[in-house]
């Protein structure tokens, strides 16, 4: 179910919005949409980076841990001449 919210941009902003949507053949609504969908999604994954980062700060990475996965984890160049 969609719903109707107003909000209110800068003058500048809008000219800007308008001739993108009219170069994506969409509309503001559309537009507005994805753009608080996408800033939702670079939010989540910042937020679980932080995550990840205090983890590793909780409990530091033993460099002898992920020696093996290192030697390993080196699939080459694929666009490498072989």
């Amino acid at each position: 179910m969609l719903k109707t919210i107003q909000i209110t941009l800068p003058q500048e902003l809008l000219v800007k919005i308008d001739q993108t949507v009219t170069e994506l053949d969409t509309n503001r609504s559309a537009f507005a949409r994805q753009a608080f969908e996408d800033a939702l999604f670079r939010l989540r994954i910042a937020q679980l980076e932080r995550q990840d980062a205090g983890g590793y700060a909780r409990q530091p990475q033993d460099p002898e841990e992920t020696a093996l996965w290192q030697r390993v984890q080196d699939w080459g160049d694929p666009y490498e001449a072989r």
